[in-house]
């Protein structure tokens, strides 16, 4: 009978302590995952948004890695004299305006259009070298609304959907933009 009494004792404080841990590993996992699922863009140090930049050393002068610029506006956009409103040669920069289609797949598998990201670039050429930034990231909406917040999992309106996005913004970047203005700027 004294067994059965310390363990009748025994198991609600065990069961209780029990419970109130394993909710608050559950929560703390449900947490850490949320977190470790926000896909991770490049950030400038200094202002905390998405910033993508180099200085690329290639051969030529101002002038010739200008005009390989200029060449690359017109082989990387189907509308480059829309996209790059700067291009002063004088200067040796190259500024433009574009955006980024996302889309997602729905329920029965198809393809859909999931909003357009628009981005600002600027490429500044100078002998023997050259300087692309690519920042300025906002979603399309009726006022301006920066591509940082789709990175915040705490903003109300967050969907597990942007993280999908914002690797495709990423990726366009990574695997299209960037190694095409190296590719074409290589003199031949």
């Amino acid at each position: 009978v004294f067994i059965i009494r310390i363990f009748v004792q025994i198991i609600p404080r065990t069961m209780k302590h029990f419970l109130v841990t394993g909710l608050f590993m559950l929560l703390f996992s449900i947490s850490v995952s949320a977190q470790d699922t926000i896909y991770s863009m490049p950030a400038d140090p200094e202002t905390g948004l998405i910033t993508y930049k180099d200085v690329v050393e290639e051969k030529g002068t101002k002038d010739e890695l200008f005009n390989r610029g200029q060449t690359w506006l017109r082989i990387f956009y189907s509308n480059p004299m829309a996209v790059a409103q700067v291009r002063d040669q004088a200067s040796g920069i190259i500024r433009g305006d574009h955006n980024i289609k996302v889309y997602y797949t729905d329920d029965a598998g198809i393809k859909q259009e999931g909003g357009t990201i628009l981005y600002t670039f600027k490429i500044e050429f100078r002998d023997g070298r050259y300087r692309y930034i690519i920042d300025n990231f906002l979603v399309k909406k009726v006022s301006r609304y920066p591509l940082e917040n789709w990175m915040d999992p705490m903003n109300p309106e967050y969907t597990p959907l942007w993280n999908s996005y914002l690797q495709q913004v990423d990726q366009f970047i990574r695997e299209q933009w960037i190694p095409s203005l190296k590719a074409n700027l290589i003199p031949e």
